[in-house]
């Protein structure tokens, strides 16, 4: 899928769901829950889970979750791009211009 047909995609599901119209600030709230959630599953990757409420995973099981909540993350930065009518592309190519700037 190319990063525009997904940009489109989400933003067309997150809006059937009633999620696109919610508060950017509720929106970044929700950001900064799926990047915790990435930090759990790159813990349970590296060094386990020990805690008597939870089944440890194998390696494929937690990679696969780690693969979910980085989704969760991509689709929320995806829903401010929207919001704020930046296109994807743009961020890649700003991103990549601005680390080739700064290192090479």
């Amino acid at each position: 899928m190319e990063a525009k047909e997904f940009q489109k995609w989400i933003a067309d599901y997150y809006k059937s769901r009633g999620w696109a119209d919610l508060d950017i600030f509720v929106r970044i709230g929700f950001l900064s829950e799926e990047t915790g959630e990435v930090a759990r599953a790159i813990r349970a990757l590296e060094i386990g889970r020990d805690r008597p409420d939870e089944q440890a995973g194998s390696f494929t099981e937690n990679k696969s979750n780690l693969t979910e909540e980085l989704g969760d993350v991509l689709g929320n930065v995806v829903v401010i791009a929207n919001k704020y009518d930046i296109d994807l592309e743009e961020i890649f190519l700003e991103h990549k211009r601005k680390l080739s700037n700064r290192y090479l």
